[in-house]
């Protein structure tokens, strides 16, 4: 389908979008480029790139599909590195978390070309990062959330749809404001918990204690403690509004069940209980629902 897949971000999206295009028989060559030289060519090592280039702008060069796989407040600097280059066939799509704040970037940046650039988000990830953990097998089964603006060409957002389905995922489009709304509540939200969690523990007199005696419905709760302390900074940052709002819906809620711990209303509390574990037992992961 491809004639050159143009690489920024050589981690672990990146490295495996690149792993999956290529064992798919969807491109012939890969072009990469990292801010990390040493990240480069670890991805040349590792085949997940057939050439390094040594800039952004030269990625791109000759490339029929770019995609950006990097931090999300890099977005804008990445296009304005690159926009010389880009042609109106050229496709190009992202893995931000984020979408709002990719799409105003590309309006700015790209302006006339911004109808070649099809903001999309995959839902996975893995607590580790680099290109040593990049895995042909990351998206498959997964959803990504396509987030096309009113100048997106159709050819290009049906084109964008077409390569995340052969890799085998679930495609689904929203608008990029309901996408982050969605995703302040069920990823946002959860990975700001699990971090003010983590350092709650630790920040009293004992937590290292406290943590040695954890079991395993810690260890599950707070997994995602363990994620990328530069993507989330940059998610929860461009995020902000959305997530602050579920933040304080949250805080309401955990409030309510507190003062029902300290009046001793059991039957109140059990209740409240009862309604979330029904909630949660009831709930599966869809291709048709953001999720993660």
């Amino acid at each position: 389908m491809f004639e050159q897949l143009g690489l920024i971000g050589c981690g672990l999206m990146g490295g495996s979008f690149a792993l999956a295009l290529k064992r798919a028989g969807l491109v012939k060559r890969v072009v990469g480029y990292s801010k990390s030289p040493s990240t480069t060519e670890r991805a040349r090592q590792m085949g997940v790139i057939d050439l390094e280039a040594p800039s952004a702008l030269l990625a791109v060069s000759g490339a029929d599909i770019v995609l950006l796989a990097i931090p999300v407040a890099a977005t804008e600097a990445t296009f304005k590195a690159i926009k010389h280059l880009l042609t109106p066939q050229t496709l190009i799509m992202d893995v931000g978390s984020t979408k709002r704040d990719v799409v105003d970037a590309a309006r700015r940046v790209l302006r006339e070309q911004v109808g070649s650039f099809v903001p999309a988000h995959p839902i996975t990830g893995r607590e580790v990062s680099g290109v040593e953990h990049a895995d042909a097998d990351l998206y498959v089964g997964k959803q990504v959330i396509l987030t096309p603006i009113e100048r997106t060409l159709t050819a290009h957002l049906q084109k964008a749809t077409e390569v995340w389905t052969a890799l085998g995922c679930h495609v689904q489009k929203m608008a990029p404001e309901a996408h982050d709304a969605a995703f302040a509540a069920v990823s946002h939200l959860p990975h700001l918990i699990a971090f003010a969690l983590m350092n709650g523990i630790t920040g009293q007199a004992g937590g290292q204690d406290y943590l040695s005696l954890a079991g395993p419905g810690f260890r599950d709760f707070t997994r995602i403690a363990a994620s990328d302390p530069l993507m989330w900074r940059d998610i929860m940052v461009a995020n902000r509004e959305e997530l602050l709002a579920q933040s304080q819906i949250f805080q309401r809620s955990l409030q309510a069940m507190e003062a029902l711990i300290a009046s001793g209303n059991a039957e109140a509390l059990e209740a409240q209980i009862a309604q979330a574990s029904d909630t949660r037992a009831h709930w599966r992961m869809t291709s048709g629902k953001p999720g993660k």
